[in-house]
């Protein structure tokens, strides 16, 4: 099996992944788990020789049980910030991701199977836009309350 797109470098670690925009009227599906208090977007870490829609749509199906059609390219975000699972404590990570919107069935009832790469449990939940928790990437706060057409590009820095 293909590796993920997580190379480790002499100054910290590279990540290569893809997110999923899941909306169903003005609400977005997005992840959390049983140890962390924020919660994150449907998707993860593209593999070696896949290209960013075939990993979006393997990343959907594993997540939500479901598979589903890639719309269109929405943002290309490059993340800065600390590791923060047990590989990556004390690494400075940069993620550069790939968030697509997906065409969402209209029967669409997800069911979550997955677990973080340390063995959390993760849930799925229906959120807003101004849902009051902490949520990433959190450019989907003003985002997604108008998409665009466009693809926008965006770049944080948490460290």
């Amino acid at each position: 099996m293909n590796k993920d797109l997580c190379v480790k470098t002499d100054d910290g670690i590279l990540n290569i992944r893809v997110g999923a925009i899941i909306m169903r009227d003005d609400e977005f599906l997005m992840v959390k788990n049983e140890r962390d208090e924020h919660m994150y977007s449907v998707g993860g870490r593209i593999k070696f020789g896949e290209t960013a829609e075939e990993a979006v749509v393997r990343e959907v199906f594993e997540e939500t049980g479901v598979k589903m059609e890639v719309e269109r390219l929405g943002f290309v975000h490059e993340n800065f910030f600390p590791g923060d699972t047990l590989a990556k404590k004390g690494s400075i990570v940069h993620e550069i991701s790939f968030f697509f919107y997906m065409k969402v069935p209209e029967n669409f009832e997800p069911v979550c199977m997955s677990f973080t790469e340390d063995d959390v449990k993760e849930h799925l939940v229906w959120i807003k836009s101004d849902h009051p928790k902490k949520y990433y990437p959190e450019f989907f706060r003003t985002e997604l309350k108008k998409p665009s057409k466009d693809v926008k590009h965006f770049v944080s820095r948490d460290i």
